[in-house]
């Protein structure tokens, strides 16, 4: 299942986001939300898959991003073209 999450990551266009529920919704169990969310904190290679395009159903960052904190996902999202207020993106915009 792991390798299903990373290699669905590699999939994020460029200024594009993705839910938790998504990516369960990909591996055919929408109720998987929180399986994903432990899978995503322990992302070996951030860089090569990039679990900083996930947030949550509303379009908030995570608090408890794994790879530096909510204050990293959020510079990440602003250099790959999000844009980002108080924490939240636009889903509407932004959800591939």
């Amino acid at each position: 299942m792991k390798e299903k999450v990373y290699e669905f990551l590699k999939t994020i266009p460029k200024g594009k986001v993705v839910t938790y529920s998504q990516i369960a919704e990909y591996l055919g169990n929408k109720n998987l939300c929180r399986v994903v969310g432990n899978i995503l904190h322990n992302n070996p290679d951030p860089i090569k898959y990039p679990c900083y395009k996930v947030v949550n159903n509303k379009g908030e960052l995570s608090k408890n991003f794994g790879d530096g904190g909510i204050e990293v996902q959020k510079k990440r999202l602003i250099a790959d073209g999000i844009e980002v207020i108080d924490y939240k993106v636009d889903l509407k915009r932004y959800r591939m």
